[in-house]
Protein backbone atom coordinates (compact mmCIF):
# COMPACT_ATOMS: atom_id res chain seq x y z
CA UNK A 1 0.00 0.00 0.00
CA UNK A 2 1.69 3.38 -1.15
CA UNK A 3 2.20 6.24 1.88
CA UNK A 4 0.39 9.40 1.31
CA UNK A 5 2.94 12.12 0.84
CA UNK A 6 4.51 14.40 4.32
CA UNK A 7 2.62 17.27 4.78
CA UNK A 8 4.89 20.06 4.49
CA UNK A 9 2.58 22.61 7.07
CA UNK A 10 4.86 21.37 10.30
CA UNK A 11 7.82 23.27 8.26
CA UNK A 12 5.80 25.92 7.29
CA UNK A 13 4.13 26.64 10.50
CA UNK A 14 7.74 26.43 12.90
CA UNK A 15 8.70 30.05 11.05
CA UNK A 16 5.31 31.93 11.48
CA UNK A 17 5.31 30.33 15.48
CA UNK A 18 9.21 31.83 15.68
CA UNK A 19 7.83 35.08 14.25
CA UNK A 20 4.80 35.28 16.15
CA UNK A 21 6.96 34.28 19.46
CA UNK A 22 9.40 37.24 18.74
CA UNK A 23 6.60 39.67 17.50
CA UNK A 24 4.57 39.03 21.35
CA UNK A 25 7.95 38.98 23.48
CA UNK A 26 8.46 42.69 21.55
CA UNK A 27 5.22 43.98 22.24
CA UNK A 28 5.06 42.56 26.01
CA UNK A 29 8.90 44.02 27.02
CA UNK A 30 7.78 47.48 25.14
CA UNK A 31 4.81 47.18 27.24
CA UNK A 32 6.93 46.41 30.33
CA UNK A 33 8.83 49.26 29.55
CA UNK A 34 6.15 51.90 29.46
CA UNK A 35 4.32 50.73 31.73
CA UNK A 36 6.22 50.10 34.91
CA UNK A 37 7.81 54.19 34.72
CA UNK A 38 4.39 55.05 33.87
CA UNK A 39 3.04 53.49 36.90
CA UNK A 40 5.85 54.63 38.93
CA UNK A 41 5.64 58.33 38.36
CA UNK A 42 1.80 57.98 37.96
CA UNK A 43 -0.44 60.21 40.43
CA UNK A 44 -2.04 57.17 41.79
CA UNK A 45 -2.80 57.46 45.48
CA UNK A 46 -1.95 56.40 48.17
CA UNK A 47 1.54 55.56 47.19
CA UNK A 48 1.70 52.08 48.58
CA UNK A 49 -0.99 51.32 45.79
CA UNK A 50 1.06 53.15 43.29
CA UNK A 51 4.19 51.32 44.45
CA UNK A 52 2.59 47.95 44.80
CA UNK A 53 1.26 48.27 41.03
CA UNK A 54 4.48 49.32 39.70
CA UNK A 55 6.65 46.19 41.22
CA UNK A 56 3.50 43.93 40.30
CA UNK A 57 2.85 45.05 36.32
CA UNK A 58 6.52 43.89 35.13
CA UNK A 59 5.90 40.72 37.25
CA UNK A 60 2.21 39.74 35.81
CA UNK A 61 3.76 40.39 32.42
CA UNK A 62 6.69 38.46 32.27
CA UNK A 63 4.48 35.30 34.39
CA UNK A 64 2.04 35.29 31.63
CA UNK A 65 4.38 35.53 28.75
CA UNK A 66 6.55 32.87 29.69
CA UNK A 67 2.96 30.34 30.22
CA UNK A 68 1.90 31.90 26.94
CA UNK A 69 1.28 28.23 25.61
CA UNK A 70 -1.46 27.94 28.07
CA UNK A 71 -4.86 29.40 27.07
CA UNK A 72 -5.26 31.18 30.48
CA UNK A 73 -1.69 33.32 30.21
CA UNK A 74 -3.21 34.10 27.03
CA UNK A 75 -5.92 35.63 28.57
CA UNK A 76 -3.73 37.06 31.83
CA UNK A 77 -1.72 38.73 29.06
CA UNK A 78 -4.01 39.97 27.19
CA UNK A 79 -6.30 41.53 30.34
CA UNK A 80 -3.24 42.98 32.08
CA UNK A 81 -2.09 44.43 28.97
CA UNK A 82 -5.70 46.00 28.02
CA UNK A 83 -6.34 47.39 31.64
CA UNK A 84 -3.48 49.44 31.56
CA UNK A 85 -4.26 50.76 28.06
CA UNK A 86 -7.48 51.66 29.60
CA UNK A 87 -6.16 52.95 33.00
CA UNK A 88 -3.30 55.32 31.02
CA UNK A 89 -5.86 56.62 28.14
CA UNK A 90 -8.49 57.58 30.90
CA UNK A 91 -6.43 58.50 33.82
CA UNK A 92 -7.10 61.91 34.10
CA UNK A 93 -5.46 65.35 34.87
CA UNK A 94 -6.60 67.74 37.73
CA UNK A 95 -6.19 70.99 38.99
CA UNK A 96 -7.01 70.59 42.88
CA UNK A 97 -3.67 69.18 44.19
CA UNK A 98 -0.88 69.77 46.72
CA UNK A 99 0.62 72.01 44.46
CA UNK A 100 4.54 73.38 44.59
CA UNK A 101 4.44 76.43 45.82
CA UNK A 102 5.62 78.37 42.38
CA UNK A 103 2.74 76.40 40.71
CA UNK A 104 0.22 76.69 43.53
CA UNK A 105 -2.13 80.17 41.99
CA UNK A 106 -2.75 80.04 38.40
CA UNK A 107 -2.86 83.38 36.73
CA UNK A 108 -6.87 83.91 35.79
CA UNK A 109 -7.67 86.05 32.73
CA UNK A 110 -10.52 88.31 31.49
CA UNK A 111 -10.46 90.61 28.24
CA UNK A 112 -12.80 93.16 27.97
CA UNK A 113 -12.50 94.36 23.49
CA UNK A 114 -8.68 95.42 23.44
CA UNK A 115 -8.18 96.09 27.49
CA UNK A 116 -7.01 92.40 29.32
CA UNK A 117 -7.11 91.97 32.62
CA UNK A 118 -4.96 89.47 34.48
CA UNK A 119 -4.90 88.44 38.03
CA UNK A 120 -2.67 86.76 40.02
CA UNK A 121 0.76 87.66 37.76
CA UNK A 122 3.47 85.77 39.99
CA UNK A 123 6.17 88.06 41.18
CA UNK A 124 8.11 86.09 44.05
CA UNK A 125 11.10 87.57 45.76
CA UNK A 126 13.90 84.86 45.95
CA UNK A 127 16.45 84.73 48.47
CA UNK A 128 17.46 80.99 46.71
CA UNK A 129 15.82 78.82 44.28
CA UNK A 130 14.21 77.26 47.04
CA UNK A 131 13.62 80.24 49.68
CA UNK A 132 11.16 82.78 48.27
CA UNK A 133 8.49 85.01 49.75
CA UNK A 134 5.06 84.65 47.15
CA UNK A 135 3.87 87.71 45.88
CA UNK A 136 1.24 88.21 42.99
CA UNK A 137 0.20 91.19 41.93
CA UNK A 138 -3.14 92.27 39.42
CA UNK A 139 -2.97 94.66 36.20
CA UNK A 140 -4.56 96.05 32.82
CA UNK A 141 -2.91 95.62 29.44
CA UNK A 142 -4.40 97.52 26.43
CA UNK A 143 -3.44 95.32 23.45
CA UNK A 144 -3.33 98.35 21.39
CA UNK A 145 0.11 99.27 23.51
CA UNK A 146 1.52 95.56 22.76
CA UNK A 147 4.73 97.14 20.95
CA UNK A 148 7.35 93.85 21.17
CA UNK A 149 7.78 90.55 21.86
CA UNK A 150 11.20 88.65 22.82
CA UNK A 151 12.06 85.05 22.91
CA UNK A 152 14.03 83.60 26.12
CA UNK A 153 16.50 80.75 26.71
CA UNK A 154 17.97 79.88 29.75
CA UNK A 155 20.69 76.83 29.77
CA UNK A 156 21.66 75.01 32.92
CA UNK A 157 23.75 72.19 31.50
CA UNK A 158 25.26 71.99 27.80
CA UNK A 159 23.97 73.53 24.79
CA UNK A 160 21.65 71.10 23.55
CA UNK A 161 18.59 71.49 26.22
CA UNK A 162 17.44 74.99 27.34
CA UNK A 163 14.04 76.31 28.63
CA UNK A 164 12.29 78.49 26.35
CA UNK A 165 9.71 80.87 26.88
CA UNK A 166 8.46 84.64 25.68
CA UNK A 167 8.30 87.84 27.13
CA UNK A 168 5.49 90.45 25.53
CA UNK A 169 6.49 94.16 26.06
CA UNK A 170 3.93 97.57 26.10
CA UNK A 171 4.85 101.14 25.47
CA UNK A 172 5.33 101.99 29.01
CA UNK A 173 7.57 99.89 29.59
CA UNK A 174 6.06 96.72 31.54
CA UNK A 175 6.25 93.18 29.93
CA UNK A 176 4.66 89.78 31.04
CA UNK A 177 6.32 87.08 30.26
CA UNK A 178 4.71 83.56 29.89
CA UNK A 179 6.33 80.28 30.44
CA UNK A 180 5.10 77.12 29.56
CA UNK A 181 6.13 74.17 32.09
CA UNK A 182 5.28 71.19 34.54
CA UNK A 183 3.25 71.45 37.08
CA UNK A 184 4.62 70.16 40.28
CA UNK A 185 3.10 68.76 43.38
CA UNK A 186 5.04 69.32 46.76
CA UNK A 187 5.58 65.76 47.45
CA UNK A 188 7.55 64.84 44.25
CA UNK A 189 11.04 66.45 43.23
CA UNK A 190 11.68 67.27 39.92
CA UNK A 191 12.23 64.31 37.05
CA UNK A 192 13.01 64.99 33.70
CA UNK A 193 11.86 61.36 32.67
CA UNK A 194 8.30 61.67 34.51
CA UNK A 195 7.52 64.15 32.20
CA UNK A 196 7.05 61.25 29.69
CA UNK A 197 4.26 59.89 31.49
CA UNK A 198 1.23 61.25 33.39
CA UNK A 199 2.89 62.97 36.11
CA UNK A 200 3.07 67.10 35.79
CA UNK A 201 0.02 68.80 34.64
CA UNK A 202 0.38 71.33 31.77
CA UNK A 203 1.02 75.01 33.56
CA UNK A 204 1.37 78.62 31.94
CA UNK A 205 3.03 80.80 34.60
CA UNK A 206 2.49 84.18 33.74
CA UNK A 207 5.09 86.34 35.78
CA UNK A 208 6.74 89.78 35.80
CA UNK A 209 10.21 89.53 34.29
CA UNK A 210 11.71 89.90 38.00
CA UNK A 211 10.08 86.72 38.55
CA UNK A 212 10.81 84.31 35.82
CA UNK A 213 14.11 85.93 34.18
CA UNK A 214 15.55 87.20 37.01
CA UNK A 215 15.47 84.26 39.47
CA UNK A 216 17.44 82.41 36.47
CA UNK A 217 20.07 85.24 36.06
CA UNK A 218 20.22 86.25 39.46
CA UNK A 219 19.76 83.34 41.64
CA UNK A 220 20.36 80.40 39.80
CA UNK A 221 23.22 81.58 37.81
CA UNK A 222 22.02 79.74 34.56
CA UNK A 223 23.24 81.13 31.24
CA UNK A 224 20.38 83.18 29.83
CA UNK A 225 19.45 84.45 26.48
CA UNK A 226 17.23 87.51 25.70
CA UNK A 227 16.50 87.66 21.61
CA UNK A 228 13.49 90.30 19.92
CA UNK A 229 11.51 88.19 17.72
CA UNK A 230 10.26 90.41 14.59
CA UNK A 231 6.59 89.97 14.29
CA UNK A 232 3.78 92.33 12.84
CA UNK A 233 1.50 94.20 15.52
CA UNK A 234 -1.26 92.08 14.43
CA UNK A 235 0.26 88.78 14.95
CA UNK A 236 1.81 89.37 18.07
CA UNK A 237 -1.57 90.39 19.47
CA UNK A 238 -2.79 87.05 17.81
CA UNK A 239 -0.08 85.13 20.03
CA UNK A 240 -0.71 87.23 22.77
CA UNK A 241 -4.55 86.72 22.64
CA UNK A 242 -3.61 82.69 22.25
CA UNK A 243 -1.86 82.34 25.18
CA UNK A 244 -4.18 84.01 27.57
CA UNK A 245 -6.77 82.25 25.91
CA UNK A 246 -4.64 79.13 26.49
CA UNK A 247 -4.17 80.13 30.70
CA UNK A 248 -7.92 81.06 30.90
CA UNK A 249 -8.76 76.88 29.21
CA UNK A 250 -5.85 75.42 31.36
CA UNK A 251 -7.56 76.85 34.63
CA UNK A 252 -11.11 75.08 34.48
CA UNK A 253 -9.98 71.98 32.16
CA UNK A 254 -6.41 70.43 32.76
CA UNK A 255 -4.29 69.16 30.57
CA UNK A 256 -1.27 66.43 30.85
CA UNK A 257 2.32 67.82 30.25
CA UNK A 258 4.42 66.24 28.20
CA UNK A 259 7.95 66.35 27.34
CA UNK A 260 7.78 64.96 23.80
CA UNK A 261 4.39 66.45 22.65
CA UNK A 262 3.26 69.29 25.04
CA UNK A 263 6.53 70.85 26.23
CA UNK A 264 7.79 74.77 26.39
CA UNK A 265 9.21 74.86 22.72
CA UNK A 266 5.98 73.22 21.23
CA UNK A 267 3.30 74.79 23.20
CA UNK A 268 4.88 77.98 21.51
CA UNK A 269 4.55 76.27 18.21
CA UNK A 270 0.82 75.19 18.65
CA UNK A 271 0.04 79.28 19.97
CA UNK A 272 1.86 80.72 17.12
CA UNK A 273 -0.14 77.93 14.66
CA UNK A 274 3.46 76.73 12.90
CA UNK A 275 2.86 73.58 10.75
CA UNK A 276 3.50 69.98 11.83
CA UNK A 277 7.03 70.38 9.97
CA UNK A 278 8.16 72.82 12.41
CA UNK A 279 6.99 71.03 15.49
CA UNK A 280 8.53 68.18 14.51
CA UNK A 281 12.11 70.33 13.63
CA UNK A 282 14.94 68.94 15.68
CA UNK A 283 16.03 71.63 17.77
CA UNK A 284 12.17 71.28 18.76
CA UNK A 285 13.19 68.52 20.47
CA UNK A 286 16.89 69.86 21.70
CA UNK A 287 15.59 72.91 22.82
CA UNK A 288 18.87 74.53 23.19
CA UNK A 289 18.54 75.06 19.31
CA UNK A 290 15.43 76.77 19.73
CA UNK A 291 16.65 80.40 18.56
CA UNK A 292 18.87 79.10 15.48
CA UNK A 293 15.43 78.02 14.38
CA UNK A 294 13.71 80.98 14.99
CA UNK A 295 16.96 82.83 13.25
CA UNK A 296 16.46 80.02 9.92
CA UNK A 297 12.93 81.48 9.56
CA UNK A 298 13.60 84.92 9.72
CA UNK A 299 11.64 85.79 13.41
CA UNK A 300 14.89 86.89 14.54
CA UNK A 301 17.60 89.78 13.60
CA UNK A 302 19.33 88.90 10.73
CA UNK A 303 21.41 91.68 10.00
CA UNK A 304 24.36 89.33 11.94
CA UNK A 305 24.91 86.06 11.62
CA UNK A 306 23.53 83.19 14.25
CA UNK A 307 26.53 83.21 16.44
CA UNK A 308 27.07 87.10 16.64
CA UNK A 309 23.68 87.50 17.81
CA UNK A 310 23.75 84.42 20.32
CA UNK A 311 27.05 86.21 21.55
CA UNK A 312 25.82 89.54 22.13
CA UNK A 313 21.91 88.50 23.46
CA UNK A 314 23.51 86.98 26.28
CA UNK A 315 22.14 88.68 29.88
CA UNK A 316 24.97 89.62 31.65
CA UNK A 317 24.70 90.79 35.43
CA UNK A 318 27.04 92.08 38.32
CA UNK A 319 28.14 89.92 40.60
CA UNK A 320 25.80 90.14 43.14
CA UNK A 321 22.92 91.73 41.63
CA UNK A 322 19.27 91.04 42.46
CA UNK A 323 16.22 92.06 40.58
CA UNK A 324 15.22 95.34 40.94
CA UNK A 325 12.43 97.98 40.07
CA UNK A 326 14.59 98.35 37.13
CA UNK A 327 15.41 94.83 35.82
CA UNK A 328 13.72 94.59 32.19
CA UNK A 329 15.35 98.01 31.26
CA UNK A 330 18.73 97.27 32.75
CA UNK A 331 18.86 93.50 30.54
CA UNK A 332 18.44 95.21 28.12
CA UNK A 333 20.92 97.78 27.88
CA UNK A 334 23.44 96.12 25.85
CA UNK A 335 21.58 93.67 24.10
CA UNK A 336 21.05 93.91 19.93
CA UNK A 337 17.48 95.28 20.06
CA UNK A 338 15.64 95.56 16.37
CA UNK A 339 13.36 98.06 16.84
CA UNK A 340 12.43 99.20 12.45
CA UNK A 341 9.03 98.59 11.85
CA UNK A 342 9.83 98.10 8.50
CA UNK A 343 11.85 94.70 9.55
CA UNK A 344 9.03 93.16 11.64
CA UNK A 345 6.93 90.43 9.75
Amino acid sequence: MAQAPRSSCPTRKAPRRRWASIVAGSATFLLGAFGTPALYYSTLEPDAVRLGLTGLFPVLLGAAFILRARQSARLALAGVSAAFAVWYVTDPPRNNRDWAGEYALPATVSIDGQMVHLHHIRNFLYKTPSDYTPRYYDADYALDDLSSLDLVTSYWAGESIAHVFLSFGFRDGRHVAMSIETRRQKKFPYSAIAGFFHHYELFYVVADERDLIGVRTDIRKERVYLYRVLLSAQARERLFRSYLQEVDHLSHTPEWYNTLTSNCTTGILTRAQASLRYRLDWRVLLSGYTASLAYRLGLLDTHLDFRTLHDRSRIHRPDGATPGPDYSSEIRQTLPMETDPAASR
